[in-house]
């Protein structure tokens, strides 16, 4: 059985990254002989729906549990189609949240742990501001019609 982890990098010694759909690295494991696959996440910086895409990603790599920090509801709603178990709330190095795993100490959740969007740098800490300009262009109107009169 395989399962995956957010990561902040390709290796069991970096960090479980709080977002799902916006990890760096997805860890695919055989939690019973720590072989593993780093993928890097083609979705990162996806404007929309990295969700989504990445629980899709997850399906087609056949993994049928998900360690992550937090997990929203368009992802979570795709891995329940999926048939795919998350467990969010994970935290520490990949290695340690692999370890809890196996020792039965995380649970699988019933319902997502963050809104919509939660990844996308508008909370407190995490860059902030979505918006598209604020539309204060000066357009001065000083253009240079050549027109000739003539009469």
């Amino acid at each position: 059985m395989k399962i995956a982890v957010t990561s902040t990098g390709p290796t069991l010694d970096d960090n479980v990254e709080t977002r799902f759909g916006r990890s760096a690295y997805f860890l695919i494991i055989d939690p019973d002989t720590l072989d593993f696959e780093p993928v890097p996440n083609p979705n990162i910086a996806a404007g929309g729906g990295a969700g989504i895409q990445s629980a899709t990603l997850m399906a087609e790599k056949d993994v049928k549990i998900i360690l992550t920090g937090n997990c929203g509801p368009n992802a979570f709603k795709t891995f329940g189609a999926a048939g795919i178990q998350v467990i969010p709330g994970v935290a520490g190095r990949v290695r340690s949240a692999v370890e809890s795993y196996k020792a039965g100490t995380l649970n699988a959740a019933s319902a997502p742990n963050v809104q919509d969007h939660f990844g996308m740098g508008g909370g407190k800490g995490m860059g902030g501001g979505r918006g598209m300009g604020g539309g204060r262009g000066g357009g001065r109107g000083m253009g240079g019609g050549g027109g000739r009169r003539t009469g």
